[in-house]
């Protein structure tokens, strides 16, 4: 271990290449990885598998539940060790709130570089492992470590829900409604961080939203008329909504200037902080949305960390759906609608 580090010196995001969901292997060379040809379900009681890239796979109990089974991990974002392991966390337990189910328990993936980095230093990541879930209202219960070049850490996760309150990634409506519940930006101001030109208040702000849970999934999910949820994360908006039309056999149409965003991110759009993973995610599936400017671009294409759930709503549902954003303070409008996919047009078009 080097000498001249000190636990208050150590600067997390230096020991990693990547950074959180930006580290992400890009949709198209995820594809050729995986290959074309998914098996077919075999097992009846299998639910979700990975035939649709949904959040999690779900499997059916057999008495109107259904267990949901996910695992997310990814190097540093921030520089700060306990807050590195909330963001994990949180990140990984989005899955089951985006499937509308609830969490049951969690455990710990962790990778160390055993010699460059004090283990009180891990100790913190995974303190702030437990802690998420205790927001959660769960346990840590328990988990693996290896000794790996770069920190690593994140969460496997069961959860459990009503089959009848399943939400997937492949149900859109034409008509729905499409709402975004956090704002966008994340991987820009990591990218900024990593640059040290971040100000201390757009940091701050990034980290206290990605610490914070998607646990409205589970509330959203009980509406009748919510026809798909899904968390925005590595692929960016672009990406996972473009799984959700593909999957749904519809289009959307996004309102660019409707858009949440954090504080500043044009500033550091034009700081020239753009993420590796935006480009990786552009070049992946660019040519199916309509054109974009290079502003567009780093908006839709940004690499999300713990991003918020992406919530298509049918009109017969808003009521209730604006009902109980309201109830948790949540001010969101919408970003734009499900529409027909028409032959030979793009299948993400902005406006």
């Amino acid at each position: 271990m080097n000498k001249n580090l000190t636990t208050a010196s150590i600067k997390l995001t230096e020991f990693s290449h990547g950074a959180g969901c930006g580290c992400k292997i890009s949709p198209k060379l995820l594809k050729e990885i995986l290959g074309s040809n998914h098996e077919s379900l075999t097992d009846s009681g299998l639910l979700v598998g990975n035939e649709s890239s949904d959040d999690a796979a779900v499997y059916d109990l057999g008495d109107g539940r259904a267990l949901i089974s996910t695992t997310d991990f990814f190097m540093p974002i921030v520089d700060d060790p306990f807050d590195f392991g909330m963001i994990a966390g949180s990140n990984a337990l989005s899955d089951v709130y985006a499937m509308g189910g609830k969490p049951l328990m969690a455990i710990a993936i962790f990778g160390w570089p055993i010699n460059e980095l004090p283990a009180e230093i891990g100790a913190r990541v995974i303190e702030g492992g437990r802690e998420i879930c205790r927001r959660a209202g769960i346990s840590l219960a328990g988990g693996h470590s290896i000794d790996s070049p770069e920190p690593i850490f994140g969460l496997s996760v069961s959860g459990i829900v009503d089959i009848d309150k399943l939400k997937k990634n492949t149900s859109a409506q034409i008509g729905d409604s499409i709402f975004l519940t956090k704002p966008l930006g994340i991987g820009v101001l990591s990218t900024a961080q990593k640059k040290k030109i971040v100000s201390a208040n757009d940091h701050d702000r990034a980290v206290k939203q990605m610490c914070a849970l998607n646990d409205i999934g589970s509330k959203i999910a009980a509406i009748s008329g919510v026809n798909a949820i899904t968390d925005v994360t590595g692929f960016g908006l672009a990406g996972h909504l473009l799984e959700v039309c593909k999957g749904s056999g519809v289009a959307a149409e996004i309102h660019f200037n409707d858009l949440p965003l954090l504080p500043n991110v044009q500033k550091y759009i034009d700081a020239d902080c753009i993420p590796g993973g935006t480009i990786r995610n552009f070049d992946s599936y660019g040519g199916s949305i309509s054109k974009l400017s290079s502003y567009e671009r780093a908006i839709v294409c940004d690499p999300q960390t713990s991003g918020g759930l992406l919530v298509t709503v049918s009109k017969a549902a808003l009521e209730d759906f604006y009902k109980l954003i309201a109830s948790i303070n949540l001010n969101i409008s919408p970003i734009g609608k499900i529409i027909k996919q028409e032959p030979e047009s793009k299948t993400l078009i902005l406006k």
